[in-house]
């Protein structure tokens, strides 16, 4: 038995995109990292990963990858992330795992890892410790949550378990919906959850104990042992530190 694969590769700015504009290329997806487009970076890193399969591909633009896409299946993208991993949830259903296009220094090693420790809960999402990341990539900034007892970077890996998995999916939906409407976000999460977040006494326990209470779905964060797993390529930067990391690997 395989697990299906589904790959987020959209882009809310296409062409526009900063990152496609320095690889002249149609879309970010295309952007080459060490002489390969990304895409082709993640799929070839989920053929070589026991076990995988189908791979489904969300993407706005579905005839910018044809030529790459290879056996997968391509779904034109929604509006957003959130909206883009629901509609494809009806098509691929649980379990699956969910990855993105510009994880360019995705491994076999990190999928196998991620995958071994994601039993008995609804969803799990992959993580790095902040210590992790410093010890493994000293010269990134990455964007880190703050917990009381941990700060991670999220590193673009989600487990997709049970179909309660999609009621954290809509709930992912509701606050990207209400982003830009910070008290809409506070009463949908609560104020005593937001309350703890600020003061800097939410533990991820009770992020997932809250998460639970508002879907029914049991989550974990699942911490990975090698750092470089939460790099992305998202701006010009995280190009030229994903190919000097590559260049490490192949010396």
């Amino acid at each position: 038995m395989t697990l299906p694969v589904l790959v987020l590769a959209g882009s809310r700015d296409g062409e526009r995109d900063v990152l496609a504009q320095l690889g002249k290329v149609s879309h970010k997806a295309l952007l080459p990292v060490a002489g390969e487009p990304m895409l082709g970076r993640v799929l070839r890193a989920l053929a070589l990963t026991p076990g995988l399969g189908p791979v489904t591909i969300s993407i706005e633009a579905p005839d910018r990858i044809r030529d790459i896409a290879g056996t997968a299946k391509i779904l034109k993208a929604a509006a957003s992330p959130s909206e883009s991993v629901a509609e494809a949830l009806n098509h691929i259903g649980t379990p699956c795992l969910v990855t993105t296009a510009d994880h360019a220094l995705l491994r076999p090693e990190w999928i196998t890892e991620f995958l071994g420790k994601t039993q008995d809960c609804d969803l799990a999402v992959g993580v790095a410790l902040k210590a992790t990341v410093e010890r493994d990539v000293p010269n990134t900034k990455r964007t880190y949550i703050r917990l009381s007892d941990m700060s991670f970077s999220g590193c673009n890996l989600f487990w997709m378990g049970t179909p309660s998995a999609e009621a954290v999916v809509e709930l992912w939906k509701r606050l990207q919906k209400d982003r830009k409407r910070p008290l809409k976000m506070a009463r949908t999460l609560g104020f005593g959850t937001l309350l703890r977040a600020l003061l800097g006494r939410l533990d991820s326990k009770a992020l997932c104990q809250r998460i639970e209470t508002l879907t029914g779905a049991r989550v974990r964060l699942v911490p990975l042992s090698d750092g470089q797993a939460a790099v992305d390529v998202d701006k010009p930067a995280d190009l030229t530190l994903a190919e000097e990391l590559l260049a490490q690997r192949s010396s």
